[in-house]
């Protein structure tokens, strides 16, 4: 890992910047975080931004730091935020069986 930063708050100020000085540092790989995914409302700008960095950039992205905790898969599935393919598509690196989720809780 050679640094971390938040996205600066919608619509996402540091996603235009901060990769930039990552790769500098030596970043290959940038994984935007597990919480872009579980927030609520989700991150409206996630497809932006995994089209923008490797564009830009040239870096490989990864949607998701850490399995999603249980706790938040319900709330997302009772308020029905991740039915799309699209989301389904965003929440595969994330989503672990139910044993791990409940780890993260």
């Amino acid at each position: 890992m050679v640094g971390y930063t938040s996205c600066g708050g919608c619509p996402g100020g540091n996603i235009e910047y901060a990769p930039e000085e990552m790769k500098k540092n030596g970043a290959e790989i940038i994984h935007l975080a597990t919480g872009l995914l579980v927030g609520y409302p989700p991150c409206p700008y996630l497809e932006q931004f995994k089209q923008f960095i490797p564009e830009k950039y040239g870096i490989k992205v990864v949607v998701g730091t850490h399995p999603i905790p249980e706790k938040y898969k319900i709330t997302h599935d009772v308020l029905k935020t991740w039915e799309s393919a699209e989301w389904q598509e965003n929440l595969k690196p994330t989503m672990s069986d139910k044993t791990v989720r409940l780890d993260y809780n």
